[in-house]
């Protein structure tokens, strides 16, 4: 089922061109939406999906890793997928599985720290074990950071950051008086991470489907109709030349003119 040359794919030269690689976003979010419906539309199993869905990650993160992208975060699963078929669930599960087993030397090889973000409960035994093993593998790597969201719903990551304000100022290590913003974001699942700077989400879908709720206040947005099994590294320049060429002011009023 999984391609033993996953991660393997070329840079191409074009691919470089018409990027400024000075005003790169820090961090990029993707919403990777679409699989499922691209394998129905070309009369095949979802499960297909997202085994070509698999293969567009591998780009995707080699090309990220090579322009010097820092951070990526990919909405693997949400708490919310859970409904979901029972046989698509387990073979999202067991595909996550073989692919961080096999894929964690190549990451650390090409400088790439892997991490994930996201509720432990309910996960398989077996693919937290390749979780860990891949954070283990890579933690030392201090190129581009992997982000993924697994097993994530942002209100509960905010319901969660609550109860941990509230322990602290009941255990007064906080008043409730001097809560900031920095004391909710230091309690997010994303406290050791940048907030992203442009989020892509690809089939067509104008929402960010409680994903990251607190953390793209400031974000650019890129939609595309094209879904996740084929958007190309070619795609995913477009997305970052776009959010060069927008003038972000975060509230404040423009300086051109």
């Amino acid at each position: 089922m999984i391609s033993p040359i996953l991660f393997k794919c070329t840079l191409i030269d074009e691919y470089m061109d018409e990027l400024n690689l000075d005003r790169l976003p820090k961090h990029v979010a993707i919403i990777m939406d679409g699989n499922g419906r691209w394998a129905q539309q070309k009369g095949y199993p979802r499960t297909t999906g997202h085994i070509e869905g698999v293969k567009r990650v591998q780009d995707i993160v080699v090309y990220a890793s090579r322009i010097g992208l820092k951070f990526i975060t990919l909405y693997t699963f949400s708490t919310e997928n859970w409904n979901r078929p029972v046989t698509e669930i387990n073979m999202l599960m067991n595909t996550l599985s073989k692919v961080l087993k096999t894929k964690a030397n190549f990451l650390k090889k090409n400088n790439i720290r892997f991490q994930m973000i996201g509720r432990m409960d309910r996960i398989p035994a077996a693919v937290l074990k390749s979780i860990q093993f891949v954070k283990d593998t890579t933690k030392d790597c201090t190129g581009l950071t992997l982000n993924l969201a697994f097993n994530y719903g942002s209100r509960l990551e905010i319901v969660d950051a609550v109860r941990q304000i509230i322990q602290d100022i009941m255990e007064g290590k906080k008043l409730a008086e001097d809560i900031s913003e920095s004391d909710i974001t230091n309690c997010l699942y994303t406290h050791m991470l940048p907030d992203p700077d442009l989020l892509i989400r690809t089939s067509g879908e104008k929402r960010i489907s409680n994903f990251l709720l607190w953390q793209l206040s400031y974000a650019e947005f890129y939609f595309t109709e094209t879904c996740w099994p084929d958007f190309k590294q070619s795609e995913f320049k477009a997305a970052l030349i776009e959010y060069q060429n927008r003038e972000r002011r975060y509230g404040d009023i423009t300086t051109k003119g």
